[in-house]
């Protein structure tokens, strides 16, 4: 063998480790900046979310897919405990806030981990700060940590709510060891805000802040100091043109409770909506109004939603909602016009797009109501959001009255699930829906039947009970609905 050739060799199997060094290379992953998807090669798009340039490469060092010299330590033996055994209740602290200990359940448990999520300028930074100044009139010890604002801004604010006599302590770092390590000097605070996760940055993750790593890790260090020392940390989290809170969507498994601060920006009114809550309901709402001292809570906010009703316009229904544990009372406006065009437009504003479409289509098929030469557009009023399919009945009597021009009785609510088949099917707590429709003046409602009846309903409280979609259409249309079904008929 020659010269060459050994050579060739050599440097094609190198004997050395530090040769083999050389030519090994470091495993890379990419992965995707909104929804976390792992790629073993780069894309222009992401397969899972539809992103485009969204896949950013990051280093495998450890965890799965290292190397395989990579050192695992072994762990140490845990402590198993019999499912049967004394319930501790969760220690809770009272923020001050009513419509905000409602939403949390009873105010907020010590050692948990809250993501509050909303789009920009809705009032997060508002919210936390007199919530922060309530907690510290109450002789508990807050710490503020913002990345976004210097601490003259935040003095700004805490000036024109009012909170500027608190001792509230503040910091504008985005480093999480720096964070924690002045936390470990002083005692604990009794609660941690962090404003926001987006800017947090660790050093353990070889990432930019804000990429899905960094996001990951530093929730994950936030968390095990609010595990470790009984603090409760609130984390604000930016939200995509989706609504959904950006960054992996593993951080909202990860923490206990996740809140979503929503609002119109033409409205003057917020709300504040549970999506998880490992120590408290689901599904239960806050509502503010936002003033120019801050934000003011609304005990009743069905008024809020009503107080500027167009009682005698057709088109106009009041839906008797339920949101968590409270009644909420909204009005659902449609128009019904002759459309110019080929296809009709159909707009949407605070309900399902799909939902609308399925009821157009048992009005069309079950209740011979021709809706598909008209424009239809729907608006829940106050730019509140319907979510439960409650609110089918209540768009289905708003749709007729706009059609006919007969104006729905003043005093009446409208509530119950329309099904592919015309049926009207009843709905939970129906009770609760009509006391707080009574409560608020009205003398009526529309309502699926049900096997509980009229019990336990206010005195003087008339109720109206159908099964099929159709009564109602014949209720509100009157002889515009026997001429469609005699023309259906012929």
């Amino acid at each position: 063998m020659s010269i060459n050739q050994n050579t060739l060799l050599v440097r094609a199997f190198p004997a050395n480790e530090q040769g083999a060094k050389l030519v090994a290379k470091a495993r890379s992953q990419f992965i995707c900046q909104n929804c976390g998807t792992v790629f073993n090669r780069w894309n222009g798009k992401c397969d899972s979310c539809g992103e485009w340039n969204s896949l950013v490469e990051e280093n495998t060092a450890s965890g799965i897919g290292a190397s395989p010299k990579t050192k695992v330590q072994k762990g140490h033996a845990i402590s198993l405990v019999p499912l049967s055994g004394e319930i501790e209740e969760a220690p809770r602290i009272s923020t001050g806030i009513g419509e905000l200990d409602r939403v949390t359940g009873g105010g907020f448990v010590r050692g948990a981990a809250i993501l509050i999520g909303g789009d920009p300028g809705i009032g997060k930074s508002t919210l936390l700060t007199q919530a922060s100044a309530s907690f510290s009139r109450a002789g508990h010890d807050v710490v503020y940590v913002s990345g976004e604002e210097a601490i003259g801004q935040i003095r700004l604010r805490a000036k024109r709510l009012d909170a500027a006599d608190t001792n509230v302590l503040l910091a504008t770092e985005t480093s999480v060891e720096n964070v924690l390590t002045t936390l470990e000097l002083r005692k604990p605070p009794a609660l941690l805000i962090i404003d926001s996760i987006q800017t947090l940055w660790t050093a353990g993750a070889e990432s930019a802040p804000g990429s899905v790593t960094q996001v990951r890790a530093s929730v994950q260090a936030m968390i095990r100091y609010a595990k470790n020392t009984g603090t409760t940390v609130i984390l604000v989290g930016h939200v995509t043109k989706d609504g959904q809170i950006a960054g992996p969507r593993v951080v909202e498994h990860m923490v206990d409770a996740v809140l979503y601060f929503e609002g119109e920006r033409g409205h003057h009114f917020r709300i504040l909506r549970t999506v998880k809550n490992r120590f408290g309901p689901t599904d239960e709402i806050g509502v503010f109004e936002m003033t120019g001292s801050g934000l003011q809570e609304i005990s009743n906010p069905s008024e809020l939603f009503l107080n500027e009703r167009a009682v005698s316009a057709p088109g106009a229904a009041v839906f008797a909602g339920l949101e968590g544990t409270r009644p909420v009372l909204v009005e659902i406006q449609a128009l019904v016009a002759p459309s110019p065009l080929g296809t009709p437009r159909r707009a949407v504003v605070g309900w399902d797009t799909a939902r609308l479409s399925m009821v157009l289509a048992v009005l069309e098929a079950h209740c011979g109501i021709r809706l598909g030469s008209h424009d239809v557009y729907l608006n829940v009023a106050g730019g509140y959001r319907i979510s439960e399919p409650a609110g089918d009945m209540a768009v289905a009597a708003a749709l007729i009255s706009s059609l006919c021009g007969n104006a729905l009785p003043q005093r009446s609510v409208y509530f119950g699930e329309v099904s592919l088949s015309g049926a009207v099917r009843a709905v939970t707590q129906a009770e609760l829906r009509a006391k707080e429709a009574a409560k608020l003046g009205f003398t009526s409602a529309v309502k699926p039947k049900s096997l509980s009846g009229k019990k336990q309903l206010p005195a003087g409280f008339e109720v109206t009970e159908i099964e099929e979609l159709a009564e109602l259409a014949a209720k509100i249309a009157g002889s515009h609905y026997q001429l469609s079904q005699q023309s259906k008929e012929n």
